[in-house]
């Protein structure tokens, strides 16, 4: 009789042990991962100290790998910067060693499509071709696409947009599953910097309007409409002055750096961080942050570095 009612208790205790767990279930395991050590993904991750493939690997591996980011099957589109007709070394575009390994992680992830483009300012097809991001794109299985041509541009209109009420987007941008935004850290003549928030410039037909309308708040409104789904800051050369192409080679610095973050506004105050200027000195990042599209403020954010 007593044994009977001993194991009794003990299929109570087993039934009710099963019953807390479905209750608080996400609390219970939320606290079983943290006890063993497991870390929340960051906000943002800071990589520095290796060469421009190894520095996303350590990066995208820190923000949970890219099938985060990617499913199979899925389109993805990679916007460089590619808009000048300039070697790599000059450090006026995208490292296109970066934009290889991106495309290799996005095919490993599944990746049904990928594609990359830019709207550069100088003759597109010497950009794509000095810059290597053509063939590195192709090398890896991307295909890459023009970048300029009317037909590809469609109309959006921008919500809530203070200065920019609409704009002709490039279809890519529209009907990509996955958007990953891929700038290069460098001193700007109009705009103080160019980085992740000013690289979008580049998925728009015409950005003469963004000068003559309102530069900075232009670049803000223009994230309103469509955010990418990561934004990786390319910081291995960086131009310290003389940006955007008028760089030599002593104005661009080895850096071998790079930044990673769904947070545009966060990752482009941590590359003015980099450049030794605080954030709400660069307008556009200021007005972000505003407007909420993202967070300026580094000191509250789960920020990962990295040193290879």
């Amino acid at each position: 009789m007593e044994d009977r009612k001993l194991c009794d208790r003990r299929e109570f205790l087993k039934k009710s042990l099963v019953l807390s767990s479905a209750v608080i279930g996400a609390p219970l395991l939320g606290g079983v991962y943290k006890a063993f050590g497991q870390e929340a993904i960051p906000d943002l991750v800071a990589v520095r100290n290796g060469e421009p493939d190894k520095l996303f690997d350590a990066a995208i591996a820190a923000m949970g790998g890219m099938k985060r980011f990617v499913k199979p099957n899925q389109t993805v589109v990679i916007k460089p910067n590619i808009g000048w007709a300039r070697e790599p070394e000059t450090g006026a575009n995208t490292n296109p060693l970066l934009i290889k390994r991106i495309i290799e992680h996005c095919k490993e992830a599944g990746a049904k499509k990928i594609y990359v483009f830019d709207n550069p300012v100088d003759d597109r097809q010497r950009c794509y071709q000095k810059s290597g991001i053509e063939q590195a794109a192709k090398d890896a299985g991307a295909l890459v696409v023009p970048g300029d041509d009317d037909r590809h541009f469609q109309k959006i209109t921008v919500p809530n947009g203070k200065t920019l009420k609409d704009a002709k987007v490039h279809e890519l941008i529209l009907q990509s599953d996955v958007y990953i935004n891929v700038p290069v850290l460098k001193h700007h003549g109009s705009s103080g910097l160019t980085m992740a928030m000013k690289n979008q410039m580049g998925i728009i037909r015409d950005r003469g309007t963004f000068h003559w309308s309102g530069l900075h708040q232009c670049i803000a409104d223009l994230c309103l409409f469509k955010k990418p789904d990561l934004n990786i800051l390319d910081a291995y050369r960086v131009t310290l002055r003389n940006g955007p192409n008028r760089s030599r080679s002593e104005d661009v610095e080895l850096k071998k750096s790079l930044l990673i973050s769904r947070d545009i506004v966060a990752l482009d105050a941590a590359g003015a961080k980099m450049m030794g200027m605080e954030p709400e000195k660069i307008n556009h990042i200021r007005f972000g942050h505003e407007m909420k599209i993202g967070n300026m403020n580094l000191d509250i954010l789960n920020i990962k570095k990295i040193a290879l």
